[in-house]
């Protein structure tokens, strides 16, 4: 029998690959009609797919906008949107929606794992009542449910999703059973945990963990600059130690689909429990306020060659949020363009036609710009030949480190 994914983002589309790469057939479904036509066409729009990998397994996806082939599936995987409000809450509507659907078309004995990153509880509070009030069907009686969050890294080619491990927990032990029999087609380590709540908790461990050290060394970063120490050195010296140390490097925030949602998922639930997760809440804070930090530094480098940040040229080179990937969602780059523009300044960018800006040839970029300024650095780009050719280069990367030259200026 088929497998169904529904979402077809960084996480769906891969995984929908992946199993038809092993002989399974694949029922995708997504609301973004654009997406089903791509897939169709053998067109991957993930840079983790290349478009050989959909062109050769394409035959063997039913790519759709509708919920009812899905009555077909063995399992269905889950691989919506879970964002934040604009109050920073979450924002389960995606999720519900999906759950509503696919309730009305749920067959007994089939398998619904979520992989959508949530707060714990998510999936036996929210979830198995929408199955089991569309289906009629409930957990342990012709419904399996379970989590496995994904460990997407867009980008990286060293850990992928074979040799990257599969946590699952399964409502009940034979959810469990047949969400590890599944991903044991696609994953060669698997690693199951007692609940979902655990498999939950745990996707968010993992990326708090990344936030609060970020923040960590973001403060520091600031603290190094004001007195007079060059925080790339004190990181490569600190990296030294062969144990009791994980390195992480200052920048201007955090982006993508993670980082800066996932803690707030976990602040929100925490309330619940009469708890506030100050510490939690202070790393998202410091990393939120890094790109605000990151334009003050750039108007004191230009204060220093004596240029007003209001009518200056400023290339901004790296829009995404990640090296080698082209994602912009929570990207700090967009914060720093638009205060930027806020202060008059006139930034050029690869196009952005949300924020009315067109792209730049990069030499032009640099040749008449005030200040050229590095907030993502992506691979196959010389930025210190560009550093040596700019009137003035902001590096908030760190990628000119040990360069000393007037013109440089460093987070």
């Amino acid at each position: 029998m088929p497998v169904g994914v529904v979402g077809l983002g960084y996480v769906g589309l891969p995984l929908a690959v992946a199993f038809a790469e092993v002989g399974e057939r694949v029922i995708a479904v997504d609301v973004d009609e654009r997406k089903i036509a791509a897939i169709a066409a053998g067109e991957s729009y993930i840079e983790d797919i290349p478009s050989e990998r959909l062109e050769a397994v394409k035959g063997a996806i039913e790519a759709t906008t509708h919920y009812a082939p899905l009555a077909r599936a063995d399992a269905v995987l889950i691989c919506v949107p879970t964002p934040l409000t604009a109050n920073r809450e979450p924002d389960l509507r995606p999720l519900i929606d999906a759950g509503e659907q696919l309730g009305r078309v749920l067959q007994r004995d089939q398998l619904v794992v979520l992989e959508s990153t949530t707060y714990p509880g998510t999936t036996r509070e929210r979830l198995v009542p929408l199955l089991e009030e569309g289906s009629g069907l409930r957990v342990g009686h012709g419904l399996n449910v379970a989590f496995s969050p994904e460990r997407v890294d867009p980008g990286r080619t060293d850990y992928t999703l074979r040799n990257t491990p599969k946590v699952i927990g399964g409502i009940t032990p034979q959810c469990a059973e047949r969400a590890t029999e599944l991903y044991g087609r696609i994953c060669d380590h698997l690693v199951p945990v007692s609940t979902p709540e655990a498999a939950e908790m745990t996707k968010l461990l993992e990326n708090i963990f990344r936030s609060v050290n970020i923040a960590l060394v973001n403060e520091l970063a600031i603290l190094a600059e004001r007195m007079g120490i060059d925080i790339w050195e004190v990181i490569e010296a600190a990296a030294s130690k062969p144990y009791g140390f994980t390195r992480f490097d200052p920048g201007p925030g955090m982006g993508g689909h993670c980082l800066p949602v996932d803690p707030f998922y976990l602040t929100w639930r925490a309330r619940e429990f009469e708890m506030s997760t100050e510490f939690i809440e202070l790393a998202g804070k410091i990393n939120q306020q890094m790109p605000h930090y990151c334009v003050e530094r750039i108007e004191r480098a230009l204060n220093d060659v004596v240029k007003p940040v209001k009518g200056s040229r400023i290339a901004i080179l790296g829009v995404s949020y990640k090296g080698g990937v082209g994602d912009i969602r929570e990207s700090p780059a967009l914060r720093i363009i638009r205060v930027l523009a806020e202060l008059g300044a006139e930034p050029f960018v690869p196009s952005l036609p949300t924020l009315g800006l067109d792209s730049a040839p990069l030499d032009d970029a640099v040749a008449g710009a005030d200040a050229v300024v590095l907030v993502t650095a992506h691979p196959g780009i010389d930025h210190a030949a560009i550093a040596r050719n700019a009137a003035l280069f902001v590096d908030l990367r760190g990628v000119t480190r040990g360069v000393d030259a007037a013109n440089i200026v460093r987070l």
